[in-house]
């Protein structure tokens, strides 16, 4: 076998994603544009806001954000940076938020977004290693970055660490969805065919206090509708890649068994498979 690289479902390289913070009011008008361009969103929740249903009610979120095929991630229970706290403090933070956001809507939240600073900035006694230790076992999933974009479209290699692409106020943000347009596995060498993913993150109030709504629009009229993307929330993203890691490999490597509840895609030598939840191909090469 030579190379094998992840596919999203229906054999596509290429996903988009968005990821946005707070929960604030200016929500309801991003959620509608996002519905009527058919793109999804992480709307990264704070837990004590939920509690008070303010600014967003309980039956917006339930109907107009999950509703509508999105999801809600933490944003922890007071949106307090967790470089800035004891692991005590830490811990509570995120897991308070993730009971009230659990109580209010079921479901099981394991995604998150560090609010107020970035796990670049962490400061002695406090670390990222220690944050991580504790992420973990609060069985978090994800937690996205902010203010550190990585202006490529590679997948994280730490989900703990996850960096978008780009914010939606950087200069370079359309030559970006240009070049991540563009880009054809079967254009490039074949040991850089790995698929792609699109991250942009924000708040829906900067929409609001720059005046320029216009921007949203024409971020969503560039990036929808294309037949070679898959648009899906941060979440469906990680559980995706984190089955296609779950994969079992004979030892030459050519029979290949999938032991998830996901129908996984993956190239081989510019050859596109699908394998089944529970069956076993073999791979001739």
């Amino acid at each position: 076998m030579n190379y094998m690289f992840l596919r999203y479902p229906g054999g596509k390289a290429k996903a988009v994603t968005l990821s946005y913070d707070d929960g604030c009011r200016d929500d309801m008008r991003l959620v509608e544009t996002l519905n009527r361009h058919g793109i999804k969103c992480t709307f990264n929740l704070v837990g004590s806001s939920v509690e008070r249903e303010e600014p967003l009610t309980k039956e917006f979120i339930r109907s107009e954000i999950l509703g509508k095929g999105h999801e809600i991630a933490n944003h922890g229970y007071a949106h307090r940076g967790q470089d800035l706290l004891r692991p005590i403090e830490g811990i509570r933070e995120i897991l308070d938020s993730r009971l009230a956001l659990e109580r209010a809507f079921g479901g099981i939240i394991r995604g998150m977004a560090f609010p107020d600073r970035n796990v670049d900035r962490f400061q002695l006694p406090v670390t990222y290693e220690r944050v991580r230790t504790y992420l973990k076992e609060l069985d978090v999933t994800y937690v996205r970055t902010a203010e550190n974009e990585t202006h490529d479209f590679e997948l994280p290699e730490d989900w703990l660490n996850w960096a978008p692409t780009v914010h939606h106020g950087d200069p370079k943000l359309f030559d970006l969805i240009d070049r991540f347009l563009a880009f054809d596995p079967d254009q490039v060498y074949r040991a850089r065919r790995t698929s792609k993913i699109f991250y942009l993150w924000g708040h829906a109030f900067e929409f609001d206090h720059n005046k320029n709504w216009d921007l949203l629009d024409a971020i969503c009229e560039k990036l929808a509708g294309h037949e070679d993307i898959w648009y899906a929330t941060n979440g469906e993203i990680c559980d995706y890649a984190a089955a296609y890691r779950s994969l079992v490999f004979s030892a030459d490597g050519n029979t290949i068994y999938n032991p998830t509840l996901f129908d996984l895609w993956f190239a081989i030598d510019g050859t596109t498979y699908c394998l089944r939840s529970g069956e076993t191909c073999v791979v001739e090469v």
